[in-house]
């Protein structure tokens, strides 16, 4: 039988158009490769980190009276003293073994105080059962009465209140060290600043935000209790909604940044914001972030504050980098108080007239300080040519006494 046009004509056609599916395809491959897997390995949402658990048994540290660590941290608790900050952690009781306990074990152990948000009760974890649904439909529901829980128990035992979540990582040392220059009892806030929604931005809820005395005040007496200020049901994005609430009672927004402009505060792991790539150009965060922010090293303060979507191992990863690995002979030169962000329209002036008389008497000190250090290096460089030209005239006598043992000889 033999093999009809129609058929012909129809084979040619099938296999002309696969062909050419396969050569668009791989062009496209080609054209747009996938990203490399160590980009991918790493959350953006909470779902992604849904099924990332730490170790099940204890991780040992470093003990604090090794040789290395003793006296290593002498300003930070002074700091700590001054600097009074209570860290309060949302969880929910899935998350208690698998993330909680890891904050607990490593950053928050830095806190003044350290308190965990759930709806249900762990003594031994910390956490306290509010009375609210689970959910991201019911984190707003969650903040508020967290921090009404805060304000009604723990008011008095800190000048500063961080709400971070069970993912997020803080260097509370950093914190405090930015805290230093404000006082507590201004209305104020700090964070990773968006600038959507919200006329003079709100913070990320993810990168974590600190509240002012006064600022919790405000949002507890003021703005939750007024459906005018405040949204009054669960639903609505937690850290838009108290955004809202604190530009409606008069809490300003402050410029996180350090003195370079370099960010404190972050919705990624590190890696995301150190290596291009991993935040592609048309991802949102570019458009949402309030100051410009760069890919890179320079991205990123010395004094970074806080980290979100930290996996539980990473956690501890974090904990031996910033406490325990060191270079030999560095030493940190961090000026005291800090140098003062680029933007300081929010900051109040009675802040900035402090920060100028501190600034002064540290640069008078220093000075004073630089002085005595030279007069004293003068002093020992004077003794020590002393020393070694006695030294050399010694030599000398002993040669001169040696040469006549062998000449007399």
């Amino acid at each position: 039988m033999g093999i009809s046009r129609s058929f012909i004509l129809t084979l040619g056609t099938g296999m002309f158009c696969g062909f050419f599916s396969f050569y668009l395809l791989n062009s496209t491959v080609s054209v747009h490769p996938r990203p490399p897997q160590s980009i991918e390995s790493h959350a953006h949402n909470h779902d992604e980190l849904e099924s990332a658990a730490g170790p099940m048994d204890n991780v040992a540290m470093h003990s604090s009276h090794e040789a290395h660590h003793a006296g290593e941290a002498v300003e930070a608790e002074i700091l700590k003293d001054k600097v009074r900050v209570l860290c309060w952690v949302m969880t929910n009781p899935t998350n208690h073994q698998k993330k909680a306990r890891h904050i607990k074990a490593t950053w928050a152990r830095r806190c003044n105080k350290l308190v965990f948000m759930s709806s249900e009760e762990d003594k031994e974890l910390g956490a306290v059962a509010l009375e609210v649904g689970e959910g991201r439909d019911h984190l707003w529901e969650k903040t508020k009465a967290a921090f009404i829980y805060i304000y009604n128990n723990h008011f008095e035992d800190a000048d500063w209140f961080m709400k971070a979540d069970d993912d997020t990582y803080v260097i509370v040392e950093n914190l405090r060290y930015m805290l230093s220059p404000y006082d507590a009892s201004h209305p104020i806030w700090f964070g990773c600043r968006f600038k959507k929604y919200v006329r003079q931005g709100y913070m990320s809820g993810g990168a974590g935000y600190v509240l002012s005395r006064e600022a919790l005040r405000k949002f507890v007496e003021e703005a939750i209790p007024n459906p005018k200020k405040c949204r009054p049901d669960h639903a609505g994005a937690e850290d838009v909604e108290i955004g809202k609430c604190m530009q409606n009672v008069g809490v300003k927004a402050v410029d996180s940044r350090d003195s370079l402009g370099r960010g404190r505060f972050f919705p990624f792991v590190p890696e995301h914001h150190l290596v291009p790539g991993h935040i592609g150009p048309k991802n949102w965060y570019w458009d949402w972030i309030y100051y410009p922010s760069k890919v890179g090293l320079d991205c990123c303060s010395d004094t970074a504050v806080s980290f979100h979507y930290v996996p539980p191992n990473k956690m501890y990863e974090l904990e031996y980098f910033l406490y325990h690995l060191r270079p030999y002979g560095i030493n940190h030169q961090d000026p005291f108080p800090p140098p003062l962000p680029p933007d300081t329209k929010s900051i109040p002036q009675k802040v900035i007239e402090q920060y100028k008389k501190d600034s002064v008497y540290t640069i008078q000190h220093s000075d004073d300080n630089t002085k005595q250090s030279r007069q004293e290096n003068q002093g020992s460089e004077a003794k020590r040519q002393q020393t070694s030209k006695d030294g050399n005239t010694a030599d000398v006598s002993l040669r001169r006494k040696d040469d006549k043992s062998k000449v007399v000889s």
